[in-house]
Formats: C-alpha cells, sequence, structure tokens
C-alpha cells in the first residue's frame, strides 16, 4: 500500500461493501430491465406492426397540420389536443389527444398516426399491453412517479460511491497478484472473488458513466420544472390579467414559423397551451439538431396561440444540456446497433459483477479481506506506537 495505509484502505473498503449492499437490489433490477431497453428501437420495431406511410421523394412538402388535428378532434370530441409529435425512423406524425392536463399514463392519450406528407390517416393507435413502456416505467422510476425517479437516483449516486471505493481498494489488495488475475485451480469463494474483480475493474469507466448518467436522468423532472419556474414568469409577465384565448391560431402556421426562424433545427414535437406543462397560452415546440450529435440537443420556441408572435426561441440552461446528453450515453443508442451490443455486454458482465457481490457477502460474512484489513492496522498501529 504505497499510497493509501491500511485504515484509509480498509475505510474505502467499508464504504463499497455498504453501498454496494445498500444499491444492489435496485441496481440489479435496473440491469435487468435495462437490457432490453438498449436495443428499444430494434425491439420497437419487430413488436411494433403498423400500416407503412407511403413512400415519397427527399424534400417532399409537409401535409397540413390543422386538417390532422380536427380529424383527431373529430374521431374524440370528448377529449382536447394535448400533443404532436414526429416519428424520428419514419414520415409519421402523431396527434396525441387527452382529456387531462397531465395524463399519467397510456390510458390517458388516444393516439392517431398520419402520413406526414400525403395527410392520410394511417391508424388509431390500439390499446394493447407495451411490454417496453413497463419497462422503462420500472427502470426510471419503479411505478411510483416522482419519488421513484428520485428513489433511483439516490441508487445511481450510492452505485458510484461504490465504483469509486471499489477501484481504490482494487490496487492494493492485487499488490500480490497480476492484473486480471483468476485462479481457475482456486477454491471456489476465491474464483467468484476473482471473478468479481475481473469484471468489475473491466467494467469501470461503462459503470461509471451509466451511473453519473442515471443520477442526471433521474433529476430531469426537477431540472425541468426548475427551467419553468424560471422562465415562465417572464414570458407570462405581459399577460397578467388578460383572459385566456379560447381561439387558438393555426398549428400549421406556428411550426412553420418556429422553422423559419430555426432554420438549422428539425421539428420535434408541439406541446399544446398546458397550465402543467408549458403554458396556457403558447404552443410549446420543441426542435433538435439535424446532425447525429446535435440531434440530441433540444431548443424550445414558444408561440402565442392569439397573436403568433414568438415569445421565446433559445438553448437551455447548462443544467439541462448536461441532461440532454447524459440521456444518449445512459442507453447507448448514439452509435447504432454495434455500440449497443457492446452495451448489452457490459450489462450483462455487471449482472454478473452483482450476483458475484450478493455471492461473496452472503456466503462468509467476515471476509478474509476484512480480517487482513484488520491485521494490517493492527499491524500499522504497534509500529506507530513503537516508533513513538
Amino acid at each position: 500500500m504505497a499510497h493509501l495505509n491500511a485504515q484509509t484502505v480498509r475505510t474505502w473498503y467499508r464504504l463499497h461493501k455498504w453501498t454496494s449492499l445498500i444499491c444492489t437490489a435496485l441496481l440489479l433490477m435496473a440491469c435487468v430491465t435495462g437490457l432490453p431497453l438498449v436495443f428499444h428501437d430494434e425491439l420497437d420495431a419487430l413488436l411494433d406492426q403498423h400500416v407503412a406511410p407511403a413512400k415519397a421523394e427527399a424534400g417532399a412538402p409537409a401535409a397540413n397540420l390543422d386538417q390532422m388535428i380536427a380529424q383527431a378532434q373529430a374521431r374524440f370530441p370528448s377529449m382536447h389536443p394535448y400533443a404532436i409529435g414526429w416519428d424520428d425512423d419514419e414520415p409519421r406524425i402523431f396527434v396525441n389527444m387527452s382529456s387531462v392536463d397531465d395524463p399519467r399514463s397510456s390510458k390517458d392519450i388516444r393516439s392517431m398516426i398520419f402520413d406526414a406528407h400525403t395527410g392520410r390517416l394511417l391508424e388509431t393507435e390500439k390499446d394493447r399491453f407495451d411490454l417496453l413502456s413497463v419497462l422503462l416505467r420500472l427502470h426510471r422510476e419503479i411505478f411510483l412517479g416522482l419519488p421513484g425517479e428520485l428513489i433511483m437516483g439516490a441508487m445511481a449516486l450510492s452505485f458510484v460511491l461504490s465504483l469509486v471505493s471499489g477501484a481504490l481498494v482494487y490496487g492494493p489488495f492485487m499488490r500480490r497478484l497480476e492484473f486480471g488475475t483468476y485462479r481457475r485451480d482456486g477454491a471456489k469463494r476465491t474464483r467468484w472473488f476473482d471473478l468479481h474483480n475481473l469484471l468489475g475493474i473491466v467494467t469501470l469507466t461503462w459503470a461509471l458513466v451509466v451511473g453519473a448518467t442515471g443520477v442526471m436522468n433521474a433529476l430531469s423532472t426537477p431540472l425541468f420544472g426548475l427551467w419553468r419556474a424560471q422562465t415562465l414568469p417572464k414570458i407570462m409577465a405581459p399577460y397578467r390579467g388578460k383572459p385566456v384565448p379560447t381561439h387558438f391560431r393555426s398549428v400549421d402556421e406556428s411550426v412553420k414559423q418556429v422553422a423559419a426562424a430555426l432554420p438549422e433545427m428539425e421539428i420535434s414535437s408541439v406541446l399544446f397551451p398546458n397550465p402543467i406543462f408549458s403554458s396556457p397560452r403558447h404552443y410549446l415546440v420543441w426542435t433538435k439538431g439535424k446532425t447525429p450529435v446535435t440531434s440530441r440537443m433540444f431548443t424550445p420556441a414558444l408561440v402565442d396561440v392569439e397573436t403568433g408572435s414568438l415569445a421565446i426561441s433559445g438553448g437551455l440552461p447548462w443544467y439541462l444540456r448536461i441532461l440532454e446528453l447524459s440521456r444518449p450515453l445512459h442507453f447507448g443508442d448514439y452509435g447504432g446497433l454495434p455500440l449497443k451490443i457492446i452495451w448489452g455486454l457490459f450489462d450483462v458482465a455487471l449482472i454478473v459483477v452483482l450476483v458475484s457481490g450478493v455471492y461473496l457477502w452472503l456466503s462468509k460474512r467476515r471476509s478474509p479481506i476484512e480480517r487482513e484489513l484488520d491485521h494490517l492496522v493492527e499491524r500499522e498501529s504497534l509500529r506507530h506506537a513503537g516508533a513513538l
């Protein structure tokens, strides 16, 4: 232990052990549910049998959004338009209707899917069990909403602490062995111990990235809430005392207005006036970059539904930019299928690390590691006492 004394290493070891045990159950669940979520796009294409849009040439004009909304309102007269979304993979547009401003599940939303170029209704999304959506909710907030997100964030933070402390303990304990040693002829517990250390150090950097981005993702709801609290009062100040409009201007014109103001961006979604998530007087138009790198960078624009004025058009604050960049790193979905396969393999390796860690803890509570640490601490204490 050239740089860390025995007492320090023992402290780091105990921190590693207890932070690992605290987060293990939720982390194991997150790893198991995260594995299919890494391949979300591929599984969606396999499981989601839908009506394909007509083939269109590059640069083909877009259909009128107002006509799509009129069809959706005629189909669901008891609901109001909630949001419009553009499919990332196909020229399809989703018009989502809802009877509430804060839909909590798919049952609160009805979607009609249109061809983005012809405006033809392709299908009305049917009620069906969506396994991937259930896995995502379990992975993100264990079906508890915001409290669940914060619990998962605390779990991710505990995981990061266990990784840092584990890395600090790994060096001193492996000083007598070659890096990556696996003793095939050792006792069963020794083999599990070596496997735990080997896979743990191999996956360390990846696990730190996934753990840190998991903390950021868990804070998305409060961070966006902070941004709305900071931004919307300034936008709404000129409207104090004025009644909320009952007649909205054209959505199609508003979207074209934003597209003209932000030519380097493309439209991602539109949220209709909403007192909870945006403004009761504005269309919230989300745009994103057109390149693979900037496609994860979103810029919001608010359009007054009465006057058509562009109330805001600017980038998000730094903390939301960090959040946006952390999301693709968490699931590894920014580099195509090869990167997803790598992410999947690391995920499986981490599952083995977790299972082996639990086995090592259960198989022998007071491990040889702890006995050796205690022995080293006693020796150092006696040596220091003798020096005095």
